[in-house]
Formats: C-alpha cells, sequence, structure tokens
C-alpha cells in the first residue's frame, strides 16, 4: 500500500484511466472493535455502503486477506481511510486509525493499492443522530453506524475531488474576456 495526498490520488488514478476502466474507491472507518465499509460506483460519484470488519489484533492477517479479495471482487484501486484530524493534538483515535494501515502494509497482501486519509469529523455521530428514533438493537446499530460512517466519508471525498475536477476543467471567465 502507498500514501498518497488525497487530491493526488484521484487525479493520478484518473490520469492512469484505472477509474475509467471500471475501478472503484473503497471508504473506510476504522473504530475499535469494527472498521466499516463503503464502495464508490463505477462512476466516482456515489459512495454506498458495503459491509463491516470485526478489527482484532488477531484477526488482521484475515483482515487483509478480507480486503484483498474485495480488491479483485470490486475491482478496487483505492482506499480512503477517515481519519480524525485534529490540529491541537493527536489523538487515540488517529493513532488506531495509523496503526491499523501500518499493520496492513505490513501483511504486504494490499500490494499496488493506493491510500489517502480523509476527515471524518463527526461522521458517526451524524449517523447517529439519524438512526436514534429507529430504536435498533445496540449491535445493529453499531454495524449501521460503521457503515454509513464510512459513506459519509468517502461521499464527502468523492464530492471534494469531482468538484475539483469540474473547476479545474472550466475555462476561466478572466482568460476568455477580450
Amino acid at each position: 500500500m502507498k500514501y498518497v495526498r488525497p487530491l493526488n490520488m484521484f487525479l493520478d488514478l484518473h490520469k492512469a484511466k484505472a477509474l475509467q476502466r471500471g475501478g472503484r474507491l473503497l471508504g473506510l472507518d476504522v473504530g475499535d472493535k469494527y472498521v466499516g465499509l463503503a464502495v464508490s460506483d463505477l462512476d466516482s460519484k456515489i459512495a454506498s455502503p458495503l459491509s463491516v470488519l470485526l478489527r482484532k489484533k488477531s484477526t488482521l492477517e484475515l483482515m487483509a486477506s478480507d480486503f484483498q479479495s474485495l480488491v479483485s471482487k470490486l475491482s478496487l484501486v483505492g482506499f480512503v481511510v477517515g481519519y480524525p484530524f485534529d490540529r491541537q493534538r493527536g489523538t487515540p483515535e488517529a493513532v488506531q486509525v495509523k496503526l491499523l494501515i501500518e499493520d496492513l502494509c505490513k501483511t504486504r497482501k494490499l500490494e499496488g493499492i493506493k491510500y489517502t486519509y480523509w476527515d471524518e469529523c463527526f461522521t458517526s455521530k451524524n449517523v447517529e443522530l439519524l438512526l436514534k428514533p429507529l430504536s435498533f438493537h445496540p449491535v445493529q446499530s453499531k454495524t449501521i453506524v460503521d457503515k454509513f460512517a464510512a459513506v459519509g466519508i468517502l461521499q464527502g471525498y468523492l464530492d471534494y475531488v469531482n468538484r475539483k475536477l469540474t473547476l479545474d476543467q472550466k475555462p476561466s471567465p478572466l482568460l476568455n474576456s477580450s
């Protein structure tokens, strides 16, 4: 796995035509016990919930194998990993995200996959607030929260890069006035 800055990852994949050939992106919401997953559509415009993986140190190899399987099954070309950016201090959540990615890199099962970090601010809280009136069982609620938090992370990233691409391709009105 190789870290690439957010916009650069999308531009690199776009340039390599990886996205045009049906490549998709996977969004990850890393938590204490679970990793919520979301996948982009073939046009890299819409994120959809996928599943939740159990996260334990003892199941890291299994998790890496699950990711490897998803890469081939869904034609994944990049991971967008939710990261709690806090300019003031490093948070325990940020440490656990970095450790998971480092551990996945060490397995060497995901060679060639690019990944980037994307701000996950309040994604889980937003989903929790939406689910509260529905009165789900706590375990069911947690897995739904994790999946849809991953959707929020990936959708935020897709919206940003697609907006950026659209703006960069439009001619500047200042340059066209004669």
